[in-house]
Formats: C-alpha cells, sequence, structure tokens
C-alpha cells in the first residue's frame, strides 16, 4: 500500500531545491555569463572581430552570454533546469574553443596565455561551467523524482 497524498507531497518537498539556494545559483550564473560576454565583447572590440572565423564566434558568443544570463533570472522555475544546463554548455564550449586555440590552434588562429584576458577567460569560463551545471542538476533532477 502506498503512502498518504500528503505524504507524498511532504517527500516531493523535501527532494525540491530550497528557492535560496536556486536563486544564489541563477545569479551567480548570470553573472559568470554576463562576465563571459563581456571579456568576448571587450576583446572583439579590441581587434579580436578581424580575425577570420572567430571574430564572428566571439560577436555570437557576446550576443549568447548576455542573452542567456537575462534569461537564466527570467525563466519560470519548471525551465530553469534546462537553460542552466545551455548555459553550462555555451561556457564549457567556449572554454573548449579557448584551450584549442591555446594548445593546437582553432580555425588557423592560435592564443598564448599571455594574452589579454586569458586567465580571466579561463577561470570565468570554469566557474560558469560549475556552477551554472550544479544548477542543472539540481533542477532537473526534481523533474526526474
Amino acid at each position: 500500500m502506498t503512502g498518504s497524498p500528503v505524504t507524498a507531497r511532504k517527500a516531493a518537498a523535501a527532494r525540491r531545491p530550497s528557492t535560496a539556494v536556486e536563486w544564489v545559483l541563477r545569479i551567480a550564473g548570470a553573472a559568470l555569463l554576463v562576465a563571459m560576454a563581456w571579456i568576448h565583447l571587450h576583446l572583439w572590440l579590441d581587434g579580436y572581430r578581424t580575425i577570420n572565423v572567430v571574430g564572428p564566434g566571439f560577436l555570437l558568443n557576446t550576443i549568447a552570454g548576455f542573452g542567456l544570463a537575462a534569461l537564466l533570472l527570467v525563466t519560470p522555475r519548471l525551465l530553469v533546469g534546462w537553460v542552466a544546463l545551455l548555459g553550462a554548455l555555451t561556457a564549457a564550449g567556449t572554454l573548449a574553443g579557448l584551450l584549442l586555440a591555446t594548445t593546437v590552434g582553432l580555425f588557423g588562429f592560435v592564443e598564448t596565455t599571455t594574452a589579454a584576458l586569458w586567465w580571466e577567460s579561463l577561470w570565468v569560463e570554469v566557474a560558469a561551467v560549475v556552477v551554472l551545471g550544479a544548477l542543472a542538476a539540481l533542477m532537473l533532477r526534481r523533474h526526474r523524482d
């Protein structure tokens, strides 16, 4: 025999992430996406826009970062996990591009760790993957339970 509906609701509520934790992760994730976007906009304006393929990629990253940050803050709770997952994947792709450009080159462009904002970009993107990945896991877990 299954438990009462009241017991089932209490169990579901216990699995649901707290609103405070959710909002801390949402705000931190949005701030990291804005930082990632600002870095790429700054570099694009500083001359990266002239680099074939990479330049337009920096501008797309800027638009995606600012857009996802805004979306993360206004999305209804039911969809936050999916927006966070998209943000984490965007940051992971950006991080992969940075590491590829630094090690083997990307679309003929080779970056160095001494480039402007290289280290800042690395740490912002790593942090964004971690924070947004945690938010996605937290929010999507409740849909699975």
